[in-house]
């Protein structure tokens, strides 16, 4: 058989015979941008803390590993003199630390003080709730199984609240290995950036065991996770590629990725910035989902949006699934520092106006 009895001939248009076929319309190229996305109140709290610290005390301010998870922001307020340690025994005697925003074990608060150490506690409220709810539990001897990722700092400070009480569980496949000592006071708790489908399928494990098992008596899982993440699940049945700025050790920046892929995207890809996308990745792509993660300024955001409409990609279409507008209060000690210093401003202007008039 040739080729040309193969061939099947060009279908006559209603133009008359002999019109060539009329090409389909090449589908146009565009970005669903998810809202929200970016800060939350406790990053944006904890940064703000940090550059209000270096305008108060000046450089060096000493912080306590990444004061958020991010890179650039990380970048930014170091060349501003900030520095990041991985533990208080790095800070000289008597100088500032800023603890991060997720939190510290109260032992951590202990040996700050046993060294002198000037301290600005930047840990989310959000944290400090789940904190609270541990120190509680605990007085009541339940079990606390907590739920998160082995490792991350918010763990190990909500962990160190009440160690003989509280067992990590890293997803459902470790639920059936917990013991505990009374099935009738069991209580779970949980990292505040997590994946609110995994971890509910870790409690349902849970609960197939421990019947009686307690939900905290709010939801653990902030809202600014549970809002990108719903975000994510509108955009990603449309999207031929999902691209979540975040870094790598950003735990709700990584969740985004994997939430983009199980509710319907082709391909996602995580990237710290604009920097890190590649254009091979277009390759049959007409609708390109974007959003970032909790601790990503949208700065970034923008960046990455240049890079796409570059491409083709500058129809932009914002995909709004939620409004935030919460605001948290600087911590208290740098509110007590920051009063103090207005006040002993204002107290100064008043003697220098009443040397003027005398």
């Amino acid at each position: 058989m040739t080729t040309d009895e193969t061939s099947a001939p060009a279908t006559p248009t209603a133009g008359g015979p002999g019109d060539a076929a009329t090409p389909a319309p090449t589908p146009s190229k565009r970005v669903l941008l998810a809202a929200p996305r970016g800060y939350c109140a406790g990053v944006d709290r904890a940064v703000v803390a940090v550059e209000k610290a270096l305008e108060h005390h000046g450089p060096p301010v000493y912080v306590r590993k990444q004061i958020v998870h991010n890179k650039h922001v990380v970048e930014t307020l170091e060349r501003r003199g900030a520095i990041f340690v991985d533990d208080t025994d790095e800070v000289p005697e008597g100088e500032l630390v800023i603890f991060s925003a997720h939190g510290v074990a109260p032992d951590v608060h202990e040996r700050a003080a046993e060294r002198g150490l000037r301290t600005i506690d930047a840990t989310c409220p959000l944290v400090t709730k789940v904190h609270k709810e541990a120190v509680r539990f605990a007085a009541d001897d339940h079990d606390i199984l907590l739920i998160g990722h082995a490792g991350h700092e918010e763990v190990e400070g909500t962990a160190g609240e009440a160690p003989e009480h509280i067992q990590l569980v890293d997803g459902p496949d470790q639920a059936d290995h917990v013991a505990v000592r009374d099935p009738a006071k069991v209580v779970w708790l949980s990292q505040t950036t997590l994946s609110v489908d995994e971890t509910m399928a870790t409690v349902a494990r849970l609960r197939t065991r421990f019947p009686l098992l307690q939900d905290p008596p709010s939801d653990d899982i902030c809202y600014a996770t549970q809002n990108r993440q719903v975000a994510v699940k509108k955009i990603a049945p449309q999207s031929d590629l999902v691209v979540v700025v975040g870094s790598s050790n950003s735990s709700n920046s990584v969740r985004l990725v994997e939430v983009a892929l199980e509710h319907g995207a082709r391909r996602a890809h995580r990237v710290d910035n604009a920097g890190e996308l590649d254009a091979a990745w277009l390759d049959g792509v007409t609708t390109v989902g974007l959003t970032s993660g909790a601790s990503v300024p949208e700065i970034l955001v923008r960046e990455v949006l240049i890079w796409l409409a570059e491409r083709g990609y500058g129809d932009v279409e914002e995909v709004v699934t939620a409004e935030e507008d919460l605001l948290f209060s600087l911590p208290k000690e740098l509110r007590r520092d920051l009063k103090a210093a207005r006040t002993a401003r204002t107290a100064r202007e008043e003697q220098e106006a009443a040397a003027t008039t005398a």
